[in-house]
């Protein structure tokens, strides 16, 4: 199996690809986990997504993450190979501080330290001075390196990114944004692509198969991801095309939607959720189909762009 090549997220070294926990690791019996773990680090896939979800529309109490850390201890890990990206979440805070959201999220894996953290979104605006100031705090502490911005509006990124600057301290790194084959305003608009042109942020691209919707499971069973612009119904009707597109070049639907991720330049990390060995080795068919059709594959997968009229300021 080829390896993955090295990504981005900021300072901090990572892998191209990672796997995020949201109703990933509780959907499997444990030796799997365990066993996936182990050959996600021999293929080169380093980077894991793990969140305590308790707040606001996730407050599930999942065990996901409880589920992860005695899974990586398991397969006799240690913590200097891999990197640990978690979430901040704004829904409580700040009644909940970041420091208490980060020691109960780090006890739960079973770690002292993060690499990095996604600071996550929000209904109302939050106070930003105060999340710059209380993310370079737990930086200082070393509870992590680095930090990036989960589906902000551009004004408020504009702004973190100002005041960090202004006060000497770390500004967001990079920006983990819903994109897809159907998803591309956020992070090919102008808002973001400022920042990703001037070489200031990395994109994490996440929901890249919006759920599993994009290749083929129309109506999933389980909890998937929010619904901006309400065009999930379209993007149910374009699965089929996504399928028929990705056979023209002997290629699954998967491979295709992580394929095109791989087309935008700032792209640093794609970030996708399997549940068996065999779904990850589907993914990381992915980097051949770029390297040998990618230009063709997004250009054939052009007009499925759903999301052209849902702003791209994240407003």
């Amino acid at each position: 199996m080829e390896q993955v090549p090295a990504g981005r997220l900021g300072s901090g070294g990572t892998s191209l690809f990672g796997l995020g926990s949201w109703n990933t690791w509780d959907r499997m019996a444990f030796d799997d986990v365990v066993a996936l773990i182990r050959y996600c680090l021999d293929v080169g896939v380093t980077l894991f997504d793990v969140a305590h979800y308790n707040m606001g529309p996730h407050a599930e109490q999942s065990r996901t993450d409880l589920i992860f850390g005695s899974a990586i201890r398991e397969a006799g890990v240690s913590r200097d190979e891999y990197q640990l990206c978690g979430k901040l979440w704004l829904w409580e805070y700040p009644t909940v501080s970041f420091a208490d959201q980060m020691s109960t999220s780090l006890d739960r894996i079973g770690v002292d330290r993060a690499d990095a953290v996604v600071v996550g979104d929000y209904r109302e605006r939050p106070d930003i001075p105060r999340i710059v100031t209380d993310v370079a705090d737990l930086i200082r502490a070393g509870r992590f390196d680095g930090w990036g911005v989960n589906n902000w509006k551009a004004a408020d990124l504009d702004l973190a990114i100002e005041f960090a600057e202004r006060e000497g301290l770390t500004p967001p790194e990079f920006a983990q944004l819903k994109y897809s084959v159907a998803r591309r305003s956020m992070a090919e608009g102008s808002a973001y692509g400022a920042h990703f042109a001037a070489g200031r942020l990395a994109l994490q691209a996440s929901d890249v198969f919006e759920g599993g919707i994009l290749v083929g499971k129309a109506f999933p069973t389980r909890k998937i991801g929010a619904d901006p612009g309400g065009i999930r119904e379209s993007i149910r009707e374009a699965a089929g095309a996504v399928a028929e597109i990705a056979a023209r070049f002997g290629a699954s639907p998967a491979q295709a939607a992580v394929a095109f991720c791989l087309g935008h330049p700032a792209v640093g990390n794609v970030l996708f959720g399997v549940t068996s060995r065999e779904q990850l080795d589907d993914n990381l068919g992915a980097l051949a189909l770029w390297r040998e059709h990618g230009r063709e594959l997004r250009a054939a997968l052009e007009e499925l762009w759903l999301d052209r009229a849902v702003r791209s300021d994240g407003g």
